[in-house]
């Protein structure tokens, strides 16, 4: 596992770290770097033997001191990217091993590396998304079927609002998580190609192969790396970038919600939802007695950071001046590779978060009695209205007395109307449930239809 960083919590110990390291970056630029010289070779514009020792340095790269991160990092100022610094490397290794560098970086450029190594990049770390998501997503349509007939209070604008059950809320978490999975996986299916040369035209490679051979050289390459080929580059118009980066957040939003609904329903006043306990996990440094949500707390905190870096992306794009950025390409680097980590960070901790998530029915049956008929009060105006003597003013008066504490609305109503089993039943929290039950089937529906697809 690569190391992470004591600032990143929300992604440390799972799978970003390794998938999103600088040296998973120097890897994908060799891949490139590699599966270029190999295409160019089997076309007959490279010397086969220079394509199979550039591929060979790929496979051996972690043994070279020269290709190490903290190398090209270095060096990398001196020309504001580190393919520059990868190349001289490169070149010199190759020509240790006795080979020529025919195949190394022929009509590319340095933004063709570095985009198209994101693009790897960013596609595997959204495979790990989508799959941690989707368990996450699975565990809540099981819990959604399980509770479907666990009453709780629902809450508008802080306050008790209607009765609901606890499976709609977790039908909602999973019909958000579930969406935007299934957006990323799409996202990340698509991401293509960049492949254009210095300044967007493939002159260079026009000049080596010719206009119609230059084409299927791309295309090649596409095929080569499993990436879609664009009608032309993207390279100053970066709307991969910012679906991709759209998607990612998108999903840290949908995770953010049901983290956010978790944390208050585990306050102690309430005491609604526990999460699972793990050594070593969750203690205080002075209070022994607590134990912290801490899944959850993470989870949130990747989904309040995730919003900046994605507009960072979204500033660069609009700044994509000229033909090569002078700075907002750039700056895309770090912004989109902290967005793609907090994402696999944030879907790994919902993984088991709700894979664990304990549900006490006791405490919500508890918070529901506590809340009273006032609950129902919407039902009331609905249905009690016309019946009482007095109108619904009558009724209103009724309702504001219990909530002043200067009344009892059951005893009110039954006075009023004689008819003790009606208001029995108007005031029953499980007869107000409306859709409940169809909204969960149609989440656990959705859910079961996204993941039976794979663009990924």
């Amino acid at each position: 596992m690569a190391p992470s960083s004591l600032f990143t919590p929300a992604w440390a110990n799972t799978r970003a770290a390794e998938t999103l390291s600088e040296q998973a970056f120097v890897d994908a630029l060799l891949d490139v770097e590699a599966a270029w010289g190999a295409v160019l070779a089997e076309h007959g514009f490279a010397e086969r033997p220079d394509a199979e020792e550039l591929t060979a340095i790929a496979a051996d790269r972690r043994q070279l001191p020269a290709l190490a991160p903290e190398q090209l990092a270095e060096a990398a100022a001196g020309g504001g990217n580190p393919v520059i610094p990868l190349l001289k490397a490169l070149r010199a290794e190759l020509a240790e091993r006795g080979a020529g560098d025919s195949a190394l970086h022929r009509g590319a450029t340095s933004q063709d590396i570095l985009d198209t190594a994101v693009v790897l990049l960013c596609r595997r770390a959204a495979r790990h998304v989508v799959e941690d998501a989707r368990a996450a997503a699975a565990s809540l349509a099981d819990l959604a079927e399980r509770h479907r007939g666990t009453l709780c209070t629902a809450h508008s604008l802080t306050q008790h609002a209607l009765p609901t059950v606890f499976g709609l809320k977790a039908a909602v978490w999973l019909d958000g998580i579930s969406s935007a999975a299934e957006t990323l996986a799409h996202a990340a299916a698509s991401l293509p190609l960049q492949w254009g040369g210095a300044v967007g035209t493939q002159a260079a490679l026009v000049q080596i192969a010719g206009r119609g051979k230059a084409a299927e050289l791309t295309e090649a390459l596409g095929e080569r790396l499993g990436l879609s080929v664009p009608d032309l580059p993207w390279h100053v118009q970066r709307q991969p970038v910012l679906s991709l980066a759209s998607a990612l957040s998108g999903v840290t939003a949908a995770l953010g919600k049901s983290a956010v609904d978790v944390l208050t329903l585990q306050r102690p006043e309430l005491g609604e939802l526990r999460e699972p306990s793990a050594a070593g996990r969750g203690g205080s440094s002075a209070m022994p007695q607590k134990q912290n949500p801490v899944l959850a707390t993470l989870i949130r905190s990747a989904s309040l950071a995730a919003p900046g870096h994605l507009s960072t992306l979204h500033q660069a794009a609009a700044a994509a001046d000229d033909e090569r950025p002078d700075g907002a390409w750039h700056a895309e680097w770090a912004a989109l590779t902290e967005l793609a980590r907090l994402t696999v960070g944030a879907a790994d901790r919902a993984r088991e978060l709700f894979a664990g998530l304990i549900v006490n029915e006791k405490a919500m049956a508890a918070n529901l009695s506590s809340a009273g008929d006032l609950l129902l009060s919407e039902r009331l105006m609905l249905t009690m209205g016309q019946r009482l003597p007095g109108g619904r003013s009558q009724l209103q008066a009724l309702i504001q007395a219990e909530a002043a504490g200067a009344g009892e609305l059951r005893a009110g109503l039954t006075e009023a109307l004689g008819d003790s089993q009606a208001v029995d039943e108007a005031l029953d929290p499980s007869g107000y449930l409306g859709r409940a039950d169809e909204f969960i089937d149609a989440a656990a529906d959705a859910h079961r239809r996204r993941s039976g697809e794979n663009p990924l």
